[in-house]
C-alpha cells in the first residue's frame, strides 16, 4: 500500500457511508468486461464538475486494488450479484493519482510528471525489490519512466496492472499556454498507453476528467481509447449521474417532492447504448435517461432548499469569457435557450480544449462538457437544462451587461402585463417587435417558428411559470405553447397558446374550445387564460384574440 499504489477503499468506504449513497457499483460489471481486452480496455469518461468523477475513480480502486480487502465493503452492494464480483476482487496492482492534486505539490505543470513517476517508481521498488533493484541493493539504474517499470515488472511475473487516473486533463485545461508542460504530459501519456509494451502490462487503463481526449496535441497519444462523454455516454450512461428512479427514490425515502428536484435539476438527456439485457434477450438497445447532477440533489434533499449549488464548487463567472465571443449567434443562441427553446448545434469541430474556438458552436459544445448546457443526441441540439443552471446563465449574461440581454428583459415585461390585462392589442404589438427583431435569425415560414419567437416573447414569463410545455397532450390534440405558474406564484392564470398560420386568431380560439383543451388543465385549480395568435403573411401582421376560464 503506498500513495498511488494499491490504495486502500478508504476513500469508497466514506462515499458509502456519507449521508446519502446511490448504489453504481454495475459500473464495475461495464469494466468487468472489458478487462485484458485490446480493443476495450482502455477507456476515457468525461463528465461535469460534482457528477461523481472522483466516486467513481475511488470505487474501481477499491474493487480492483490489492491494497485492502474489499469483500465485505461491497457485499452490500449491487455488483456482488453480479457473475464476475469475486473473480477480479482485489486481484490487481493498482496505480491512482489525481493529475490535479499532483499539480497542486510542485512549483510548474512540468514538474508534475516527474513527481508522479518518481513516487510511483518508489513505491515500485518497495513492492517488487527482486525486479526493481540490483544485485548491490540499489534501485535499478536503467529504470526511469514508469512505462519502463511496468513493462519490466510485467514480464519478469506476468502480473497486469490497472491504472486510473483521475483529473487527467488538468494539464490540457489549466496549463494550456504552458508548451513545455504540455508536451511533457503528452509524452508521458504516450509511453504509458501506445506500443505493444502497454498491451501486455495493462489490464485496464481509466481516465476520468471533464473533456474528451483533445484532438490535435493528445490524438496520437490516447486514440486507442473508447471515450464516453456528455455528448454520447454510450453504455456508462445510467452511471454518469442520478437517473430519474433514483432521484424518485430518494424524494421518497426523504419526503421532499419529486416535481420540484425535477425542475430544478433534471434535464440531461443521455442516450444508453446496452447490450445484454435480459429482459431485451440480449439485443443491442438504445433509451434515453434522464440524468441528474449528484451532488445538487443530494444537496437540496439534505438542506431542503431548492437553489442553485453550483456555485459551492464553481462560479458562473467562469463562462462569462466564452459566452461574449465575438461569434455570430452566439448571444441569440444563448438567450433563445434562456427562453426554453433548443438550439441545434454542429459538435464536430471543437478541438476538446479552452482555448482554441473557431464558431459558436466550439463554445456551445464546450458548455455541454462543462455542464452548462445539455445535450440531445438524436436531434443533435443544445439546451439549458433546468432551473440550477438557468439561474446560473441569467447570473452571468446579466453580469456581461448586453444590451440585447436587457432589451428582451424590458419588452418581455411589458407583454407579460399586457397579456395579464388581457389587451390583445398591446399583445400584437409586442409580438409584432419581437417577429421584426428575431426574423433577421429565425426562418419566419411556419408555426415552428412563430412558436419560438413566441418563447422569447414571453421570457420574463419564466420568473412566475414554468418552462412553456410545447405540443402538450390533449386528448384531442395538441396545444403548441402552454405556460403553467410555479407552485409559489398559483394565484396568477395559466396560459395556453395556440398559433396560426394565414388563418384568424378567432380560428385559433375556437380550436382550443373544439378540441377541449382545457380538460387537459383540470389538476390545475386556477384560471386559464386562451390565447389565439395568428400571423397574417399577405399583411404581414401578428393579431391576438384572448379569453379567461374561470374556475
Amino acid at each position: 500500500m503506498g500513495k498511488f499504489l494499491n490504495p486502500r477503499n478508504d476513500a469508497f468506504r466514506q462515499a458509502i457511508y456519507d449521508d446519502i449513497y446511490v448504489d453504481k457499483t454495475m459500473m464495475i460489471a461495464c469494466m468487468n468486461k472489458k478487462i485484458g481486452k485490446e480493443s476495450s480496455k482502455y477507456i476515457c469518461v468525461s463528465r461535469p464538475r460534482r457528477f461523481g468523477k472522483s466516486m467513481a475513480a475511488n470505487m474501481l480502486a477499491a474493487y480492483y486494488s490489492r491494497g485492502c480487502n474489499s469483500k465485505e465493503l461491497f457485499l452490500s452492494c449491487k455488483i456482488s450479484q453480479d457473475v464476475s464480483f469475486e473473480k477480479y476482487l482485489n486481484q490487481y496492482d493498482v496505480i491512482q493519482f489525481d493529475v490535479q492534486w499532483c499539480r497542486g505539490n510542485v512549483t510548474s505543470a512540468s514538474d508534475a510528471v516527474s513527481y508522479i513517476q518518481r513516487i510511483v517508481l518508489e513505491e515500485l521498488c518497495a513492492a517488487y525489490p527482486e525486479q526493481m533493484q540490483n544485485d548491490n541493493g540499489l534501485k535499478h539504474t536503467e529504470i526511469n519512466t514508469l512505462s519502463e517499470a511496468l513493462a519490466l515488472i510485467n514480464s519478469e511475473t506476468g502480473k497486469q496492472f490497472i491504472l486510473i487516473i483521475d483529473e487527467w486533463d488538468s494539464i490540457i485545461r489549466d496549463d494550456a499556454d504552458d508548451e513545455q508542460a504540455q508536451k511533457r504530459y503528452i509524452d508521458f501519456l504516450r509511453s504509458l498507453f501506445k506500443g505493444n509494451l502497454p498491451s501486455s502490462y495493462l489490464g485496464l487503463a481509466y481516465l476520468t476528467g471533464i473533456l474528451p481526449i483533445k484532438k490535435v496535441k493528445t490524438q496520437s497519444a490516447l486514440n486507442n481509447f473508447e471515450e464516453f462523454t456528455m455528448l454520447d455516454a454510450g453504455e456508462l450512461a445510467p452511471y454518469t449521474g442520478f437517473t430519474e428512479e433514483e432521484v424518485q427514490d430518494l424524494c421518497r425515502k426523504y419526503g421532499r417532492n419529486f416535481a420540484d428536484i425535477q425542475r430544478w435539476y433534471d434535464g440531461y438527456l443521455l442516450e444508453e447504448n446496452a447490450v445484454e439485457k435480459d429482459h431485451f434477450e440480449k439485443n443491442d438497445f438504445k433509451r434515453n435517461l434522464h440524468i441528474y447532477n449528484p451532488r445538487a440533489v443530494v444537496s437540496s434533499i439534505l438542506r431542503g432548499k431548492l437553489k442553485s449549488y453550483w456555485s459551492m464548487t464553481g462560479t458562473y463567472e467562469m463562462i462569462i469569457p466564452w459566452i461574449t465571443m465575438d461569434f455570430d449567434g452566439l448571444k441569440t443562441d444563448i438567450l433563445k435557450m434562456l427562453s426554453g427553446e433548443k438550439i441545434r448545434i454542429n459538435t464536430k469541430s471543437y478541438q476538446n480544449d479552452m482555448v482554441t474556438f473557431k464558431n459558436k458552436h466550439d463554445v456551445l459544445t464546450l458548455l455541454i462538457h462543462l455542464g452548462y448546457l445539455a445535450y440531445d443526441e438524436q436531434t443533435q441540439e443544445a439546451f439549458i437544462p433546468n432551473e440550477e443552471i438557468r439561474s446560473e446563465f441569467i447570473e452571468a449574461v446579466g453580469d456581461c451587461c448586453w444590451d440585447e440581454f436587457w432589451k428582451l428583459q424590458r419588452e418581455s415585461d411589458e407583454l407579460l402585463k399586457a397579456t395579464l390585462e388581457m389587451d390583445s392589442d398591446a399583445v400584437a404589438r409586442a409580438i409584432e417587435r419581437a417577429h421584426e427583431k428575431y426574423t433577421s435569425i429565425i426562418q419566419y415560414n411556419d408555426e415552428n417558428a412563430l412558436s419560438c419567437v413566441i418563447s422569447m416573447a414571453y421570457f420574463s414569463a419564466l420568473k412566475y411559470y414554468y418552462l412553456p410545455i410545447r405540443e402538450m397532450p390533449t386528448g384531442r390534440g395538441f396545444a403548441d405553447l402552454v405556460f403553467l405558474p410555479k407552485r409559489e406564484f398559483l394565484n396568477m392564470p395559466a396560459m395556453l397558446i395556440e398559433l396560426k398560420w394565414d388563418k384568424t386568431a378567432k380560428t385559433a380560439i375556437q380550436q382550443i374550445k373544439d378540441r377541449h383543451y382545457v380538460q387537459a388543465l383540470e389538476v390545475y385549480a386556477g384560471d386559464v387564460l386562451l390565447i389565439g395568435i395568428n400571423y397574417n403573411k399577405k399583411e404581414n401582421r401578428h393579431e391576438c384574440l384572448m379569453e379567461k376560464v374561470i374556475k
